[in-house]
């Protein structure tokens, strides 16, 4: 049971497209997240699909972005790329004769509802130009 990296590298992705003034090619992305191409061909297609980037053919295409960055919020990006909840309940159903069993799966969702809404919460405060903003004081300090 591991965690999906697909939010992580389309942020990563999306807010490098925002730091640039022209579109970017797959091979580019990929040398920065540091992954293979066809990976980041992938995400840019759901994130194209989304209407969060817009790419182009040609020997100076790529892949920019769709919208400003400042209206691209992690939640948008969040809800584009995963598949699953923040927490997942019981794939089968616990034992109704036990009464853990019974009663898990209602206390466990009454956690995860309000887990999940706190995340999302979060991720709806922050966009892709605050993530630059960010990597952009990260990278002034670096320098000092």
């Amino acid at each position: 049971m591991s965690t999906s990296s697909r939010f992580a590298v389309a942020v990563h992705i999306l807010t490098l497209l925002a730091s640039s003034a022209e579109p970017l090619p797959s091979s580019l992305i990929a040398g920065s997240v540091g992954t293979n191409p066809a990976l980041i061909r992938r995400l840019i297609g759901q994130l194209a699909e989304a209407g969060l980037v817009a790419t182009t053919m040609g020997s100076t295409g790529g892949a920019a972005l769709a919208r400003p960055a400042a209206s691209i919020t992690l939640l948008e990006v969040f809800r584009v790329v995963e598949t699953t909840a923040l927490i997942t309940l019981h794939q089968s159903a616990p034992n109704p004769a036990c009464m853990v069993g019974r009663e898990i799966t209602g206390a466990l969702r009454k956690v995860a509802d309000r887990a999940q809404a706190a995340m999302d919460e979060t991720l709806a405060g922050v966009t892709i130009a605050s993530m630059l903003a960010d990597v952009e004081r990260g990278s002034q300090r670096r320098k000092r």
